[in-house]
């Protein structure tokens, strides 16, 4: 069986926010100094669902690491193959830039259509940056294959995927046919972490990239210039907060000094 598992190569969410800079005329993140990007948190419990599986079916399976970015994002693919994945394409090209989740499913879908044998599409529940939570479904929409979403649990037996999937009021337990997409939720567990040596192994392996001409993309349809969702202003909001102490000898009097100042400033 061949899984892929899409990975996102994000700003590293232990930057401090002094650090965090944007370029308002770009509408860009300005990459802080010192802090590398990192492999998306929640991709990464994703490639840990496909390893687990993977280990269950042995010499049977492989699995193939997909990401759309520049070339740095190289280190996100490394970092699943570390993992025990066990080859890596990154989808690079200038078409690909400013584009919003239709247009990266898209690109990620003629990748996986172009690989040929895919049986299980893996991804994160939703990007630990942006937090849309979009592109797993698109995959799926622009394949015409099933999905399931925010998977705590995820077997695959007899040409079908189960998948156990949070609720907002419990767990639900689905069976769809392969080839399938299923998005992984935290609940599922914690990634694993390569040994040194998996790690050196890794770094020493050949990612494949490719650009839209390869894929057989229009650039029209890719990147900013196929996006449906504009980015209108990026910002760091601006807070100005203000603190009063309310006096009191007991908590008595406190909670009747603060009743007092909130009716003289006509918020009761």
């Amino acid at each position: 069986m061949h899984f892929v598992v899409c990975a996102k190569q994000i700003p590293d969410p232990e930057t401090p926010p002094s650090a965090f800079k944007i370029d308002e005329s770009t509408n860009t993140v300005v990459p802080a100094q010192g802090f590398q990007p990192v492999l998306s948190q929640y991709d990464g419990i994703a490639a840990e669902a496909a390893l687990q599986i993977k280990e269950a079916l042995g010499d049977e399976a492989k699995i193939t690491v997909l990401s759309v970015g520049a070339e740095s994002a190289q280190a996100a693919i490394k970092q699943v193959l570390a993992m025990g994945a066990d080859e890596g394409v990154l989808l690079q090209d200038d078409a690909f830039e400013g584009g919003d989740s239709h247009t990266t499913a898209k690109v990620l879908a003629a990748a996986i259509s172009n690989l040929g044998d895919v049986d299980a599409i893996f991804c994160g529940r939703q990007a630990a940056d942006w937090d849309v939570g979009q592109v797993g479904l698109l995959v799926a929409e622009e394949l015409g294959w099933p999905a399931a979403i925010l998977a705590k649990g995820v077997e695959i037996s007899d040409g079908s995927m189960k998948t156990t999937r949070v609720m907002a009021d419990g767990f639900e337990t689905v069976s769809q046919a392969l080839p399938a997409v299923v998005t992984v939720s935290n609940e599922f567990g914690e990634p694993r972490y390569p040994k040194l040596q998996q790690i050196m192994q890794a770094a020493k392996k050949t990612v494949t990239t490719m650009t839209h001409d390869q894929l057989g993309l229009d650039p029209s349809e890719v990147g900013s210039s196929g996006a449906r969702l504009k980015l209108e202003k990026l910002y760091i909001p601006q807070s100005d907060s203000q603190v009063e102490i309310i006096d009191g000898e007991t908590p008595e009097e406190q909670a009747t000094n603060l009743i007092a100042k909130l009716v003289a400033d006509k918020v009761l």
